[in-house]
Parts: C-alpha cells; sequence; structure tokens
C-alpha cells in the first residue's frame, strides 16, 4: 500500500497535479464513509484542483494588474452615481466590451470616485480571467519615453497588447510636453480597435487640447478614443470632502 501511494504521488508531482496530491487520501476517506462511486471522488477530486487552480490564476492576475486591491466593488457607493451610470456598470462588468475592442472613458471632478470605480470593474473583469493592467497615466508616458529612448517602443507595446484592456488613471491631472504626449498617441493609436483602454480624466473633451498640445492631435485622439466606447459621467460631490464632513460634525457632537 505504502509502495502503491508512493508511486500515485510520484505521477500527480509529474503531472502537476499538486491539489490532488495533497487531498487525495483525505477524499479518498470521505468517499468510502459516504459510500461514494469512483465517479464522485474522482469528481470531487478534479473540481478541487480546478478551483485552487483558478483561485491562484486570479491572484496572480490580481498581481499582474497592479490594481489597488482595497478598490472593489463592494466598497464602492453605487447609490452615490446616477442612475445611468449604475446600468452602464452593471453592463460593462460582463467584460462583453472587450471583446468588441471598447473603451471606457470615465469624467469627473477629483474625488468623485471614477478611479475606484474602473479599478473595481477591473478587478470583476479578472475575476473572469481576464487581462487588465493599471497605472497612472504620468507612469506610462514615462515608460513610453525611456522605451523610445532605448529604442524598444515596438516591443514595449506588443507586451501591453497582451492586456485586455489597460486602465490608464488621470489623464490631464499633469500637464505633459509635446513629446510625452506623442508616445501617448502612439499608444492609443496602437490599441485602437485592437484592444480596450480604460481612461479616468477630470478634463472634458473641450479641454482636452491642454493634454496633447495640438489641435488635429487632440481631434485624432478624441476620435478613435470615443469610436468604440462606454462614456461615464460622475457629476457627484467628491467623495473625500464628504467624508471630511462627516468627521468634522461626529467630532463636534
Amino acid at each position: 500500500m505504502i509502495a502503491v501511494k508512493k508511486r500515485l504521488e510520484d505521477h500527480l508531482r509529474e503531472l502537476h497535479l499538486p491539489t490532488v496530491r495533497e487531498h487525495f487520501e483525505e477524499l479518498a476517506r470521505k468517499a468510502q464513509q459516504e459510500e461514494l462511486s469512483y465517479e464522485q471522488f474522482l469528481l470531487d477530486l478534479v473540481e478541487l484542483e480546478s478551483q485552487v487552480r483558478r483561485e491562484n490564476r486570479i491572484q496572480r492576475l490580481m498581481r499582474q494588474s497592479k490594481l489597488p486591491p482595497d478598490k472593489d466593488l463592494a466598497s464602492f457607493d453605487l447609490k452615490r452615481v446616477p442612475t445611468a451610470v449604475r446600468r452602464q456598470v452593471n453592463t460593462l462588468v460582463d467584460g462583453s466590451f472587450l471583446d468588441r475592442h471598447e473603451n471606457v472613458l470615465a469624467f469627473g471632478k477629483p474625488g468623485s470616485g471614477k478611479t475606484h470605480l474602473l479599478c473595481a470593474i477591473g478587478q470583476e473583469l479578472i475575476h473572469q480571467d481576464r487581462k487588465i493592467y493599471f497605472t497612472s497615466t504620468q507612469l506610462m508616458v514615462q515608460e513610453l519615453l525611456i522605451a523610445k529612448r532605448d529604442l524598444s517602443l515596438s516591443k514595449l507595446l506588443k507586451k501591453l497588447s497582451r492586456f485586455d484592456a489597460l486602465l490608464l488613471d488621470d489623464l490631464g491631472y499633469v500637464q505633459q510636453n509635446r513629446e510625452e504626449m506623442e508616445v501617448l498617441f502612439t499608444l492609443l493609436a496602437e490599441r485602437y480597435e485592437r484592444a480596450s483602454v480604460m481612461i479616468t480624466s477630470n478634463l472634458p473633451f473641450s479641454q482636452w487640447e491642454a493634454i496633447f498640445k495640438d489641435p488635429m492631435t487632440t481631434a485624432a485622439a478624441i476620435d478613435r478614443l470615443v469610436h468604440h466606447s462606454v462614456i461615464l459621467e460622475l457629476n457627484v460631490p467628491s467623495y473625500r470632502v464628504e467624508q471630511a464632513k462627516k468627521g468634522r460634525l461626529k467630532d463636534s457632537e
């Protein structure tokens, strides 16, 4: 019996089935006690292996995404946003917009919750095995500039193309120079109708010329982003300001 167990463990190790190797004895005892069929015993083992693999895969995708783990849908107060936005969110979390290579553009004043909302949607998509990458627009631009300087821009763009969606936070929050905006436009053009971009911005389209510096480039960038897109307008008061006011009222009581 010991020799059989050893051979079984060796085969399971060779087949890369660590969860089955860890739990087959426990589930075998359960099957014997409950008089389960061989098929049910095997199904329980395989389902446990699949479950653990899926959980590990989700954790790996979350680490890879760089999404802040605390910005999930459960901690976002959807009652604060307009009804139209709530409906859009319910549609977006099914992930079908990624298959259509549509973009998601969230507009609102600082503190309106646009970053939290898109990050929350991103987390929901990761649970559907989608690859999401989150970064500030400023950091992405700097990474693109370094790649351009090192003559490896095409390599970086290819790497980024593996993600179903890039979540670029705070477009326009920090004013960039022309060279920085040129590499950002290159990224947007590269993903146009190939993969999705999710963007937050506190600036409406009418002020985007301040970002891209040139009317033609501005129009081209907006055209590529809006052509296939979902626009979320978060015209709500700052959540941070509201919380600060509540804190002051509580302290004064």
